[in-house]
């Protein structure tokens, strides 16, 4: 091993980037499907192996001292980014004729794009780099404040987080309940790189005795959390059906098929319960499952309280759209619609985060100019952005807290109503993206949402994957991807939270700060001894 550090420190130009490339492709093995946590042992310390052999004139310009650790930074970035989101040009299949030329852009451009957040993560790592501990201190701190700043610049794109690879399972997902992810995406580079230390570094065993303290520490607080006795759901109890309709795409997106999708997710709804199960008090639709809209429609809210049973309650994801004045189109919003038994909207909440170029275009004037459009194009300027997110109070008193697709992956964006609710409810489409890794990503990410807030989640997807997570985390019951079905359980009760999120905060900015410090003490006596 020690050889092989030799090797990839000696590498320089084409053969070290292709190499920072391959590790980030290793790195994706860490995120599911896979969920290899072990595989980040090996791409992290390459990185680390990487930045040790930049050897830079001293005379030159400081952009160009770190234009090499900029480099080495976006290629593991690249190659992270290229294998963990090429499925995301289904989507743009779906549509092919409108859609195919902007492939390219999606499936390279997007993951060009974010690798310059790693670029940048490398650059801070360089600024204080030494020949010890303090190293893995800078690399951890860097890709910290990377991630850290990838979750709101630009509208946001958390996805994949590093801090993900260290939560595979529940079991290691308990410590989201202490601190932020952001404070795990640093800690969790600091034990990952830390091997790195065992062959080339000074600072060997206190910074692997570090490491491996906290990632016992980890384990054995999952272990501990898990041991404890499972919520219970509280009087009285409510039970919960999932619908899961397995639709198509392209046959939501197509007209004649509206009716037959509509009386599709009717007759799942209306599907008996198990042998001696209780039947539902709540059944929840995924996101967009209404393919028209419903307020234009009288028939339909018919239809649902024919349906409905005495006192039941349908929880489902439409488009709603809004009169914005005489001369304007209407405005359209992806939307949460509770209804009861006798066919009335009872509540309704709207998308709060949307997808760029997916449900509206950026800079729409600009950019229609030349041609450009959003997927969402057949609604004139696509979908509106809701400016608060209120609890869906349900009959009886229960409340959830509503996420529409993927508001779900933005950790800091659930924010303290959560607790307040009885469930978190996330609705989702991932039809779009077909039988890839992107839906399992993203239920691995929304479960995590659960744990943080100590609050169950009920989560209704379109192709899947559907569930009931309970507040550790732990899956109740779910339906698998292209799985089509109901599946009925009690929603599980809440957990009281360890942290809120203004400690969390604390926390991670305390946590940067130590590693701030240790990276620029073993970086002042690298200078000494240097000298």
């Amino acid at each position: 091993m020690e050889r092989l550090a030799g090797r990839i420190i000696l590498l320089s130009g084409v053969s070290r980037a292709l190499v920072g490339f391959a590790a980030g492709l290793v790195a994706v093995l860490t995120q599911p499907p896979f969920g290899i946590f072990a595989a980040a042992f090996v791409s992290f310390p390459i990185l680390v192996w990487l930045i040790d052999g930049i050897a830079t004139n001293p005379n030159d310009g400081l952009l160009k001292r770190l234009l090499p650790a900029a480099s080495i930074g976006w290629s593991f970035g690249f190659g992270y980014f290229l294998g963990g989101l090429w499925w995301l040009g289904n989507a743009l299949l779906v549509e092919a004729d409108a859609f195919a030329w902007a492939l390219p852009l999606t499936v390279v451009g997007l993951p060009a794009l974010l690798a310059l957040f790693y670029a940048v993560a490398v650059v801070i790592a360089r600024c204080l780099w030494s020949d010890g501990m303090g190293r893995i201190a800078a690399l951890a701190l860097g890709f910290g404040l990377a991630e850290w700043l990838r979750g709101f610049l630009f509208t946001g794109f958390p996805w994949n987080a590093i801090g993900y690879a260290a939560m595979p399972m529940p079991l290691m997902m308990q410590s989201a309940s202490v601190v932020n992810l952001a404070t795990i995406n640093m800690l969790a580079v600091f034990v990952f790189a830390a091997p790195a230390l065992i062959w080339t570094g000074k600072g060997a065993r206190p910074g692997l005795a570090i490491a491996v303290a906290l990632f016992a520490t980890h384990v054995a607080f999952g272990f501990y959390r898990l041991g404890q006795p499972a919520p219970q759901p509280p009087a009285p109890q409510m039970t919960v059906r999932l619908v899961q309709p397995v639709i198509d795409q392209a046959k939501k997106m197509d007209d004649r098929e509206r009716s037959s999708i509509f009386e599709n997710h009717l007759s799942l709804t209306a599907a008996p319960a198990e042998e001696r199960g209780k039947r539902p008090d709540i059944v929840v639709w995924p996101e967009t499952s209404i393919p028209f809209i419903l307020t234009d429609n009288p028939d339909a809210l018919a239809r649902i309280a024919e349906v409905l049973e005495e006192g039941q309650i349908l929880v489902a994801g439409a488009v709603r759209a809004e009169d914005a004045g005489a001369g304007l189109p209407p405005r359209y919003y992806n939307s949460i619609y509770v209804i009861d038994d006798r066919g009335q909207i009872v509540g309704a909440a709207d998308k709060i985060h949307l997808v760029p170029f997916g449900e509206y275009l950026p800079f729409e004037d600009l950019l229609s100019s030349w041609g450009l459009s959003s997927v969402a194009a057949s609604m004139p300027g696509g979908f509106s952005a809701a400016k608060i997110r209120p609890l869906l109070t349900l009959p009886g008193g229960r409340t959830v807290y509503p996420l529409i697709c993927y508001e779900a992956i933005f950790a800091d964006e659930v924010d303290g109503n959560a607790r307040l609710a009885d469930a978190l409810l996330n609705i989702t489409n991932d039809a779009w993206f077909g039988d890839t890794p992107g839906p399992r990503q993203h239920f691995h990410q929304a479960q995590l949402r659960a744990v943080e807030t100590g609050t169950p989640m009920i989560r209704a997807a379109n192709t899947g994957i559907s569930a009931i997570v309970d507040a550790r985390g732990v899956l109740v019951v779910g339906l698998g991807y292209n799985y089509k079905g109901v599946v009925d359980t009690i929603l599980p009760g809440k957990m009281p939270s360890v942290t809120d999120a203004a400690m969390r905060s604390k926390i991670f900015w305390l946590t940067a700060s130590f590693l701030l410090l240790v990276a620029a003490i073993s970086r002042l006596g690298f200078n000494i001894r240097k000298n």
